[in-house]
């Protein structure tokens, strides 16, 4: 089953997004290779594409887990989670309609 994750960022994140970005997008990297990654990305703090020092407010991926608590676990097992990045994390069951 498909499962929506959304990170909110605590203030002034930016920093530790940038130190524990490289181990996060491996992860997502595996998830993709494994073909249960449908997207991922980050909400800019500031309507551009690069925010720069603004940085961002948080994230969203929808990936594939045989179930909640799996899908809970690789969140709990996350980069970004262990570096403090998030305040909180959801994770919700998705049911793709479209395309």
């Amino acid at each position: 089953m498909w499962y929506v994750i959304a990170g909110t960022d605590v203030p002034e994140s930016l920093a530790r997004r940038q130190g524990a970005r490289p181990a996060h997008i491996e992860r997502l990297h595996q998830l993709r290779d494994q073909g249960r990654l449908l997207l991922a990305g980050a909400f800019p703090a500031i309507d551009a594409e690069d925010p720069g020092p603004a940085g961002f407010t948080g994230s969203l991926i929808v990936a594939q887990f045989p179930d909640r608590a799996a899908a809970q676990a690789w969140v709990d097992a996350d980069p970004y989670v262990a570096a403090g990045v998030y305040r909180d994390v959801s994770v919700q069951p998705f049911r793709k309609a479209l395309p």
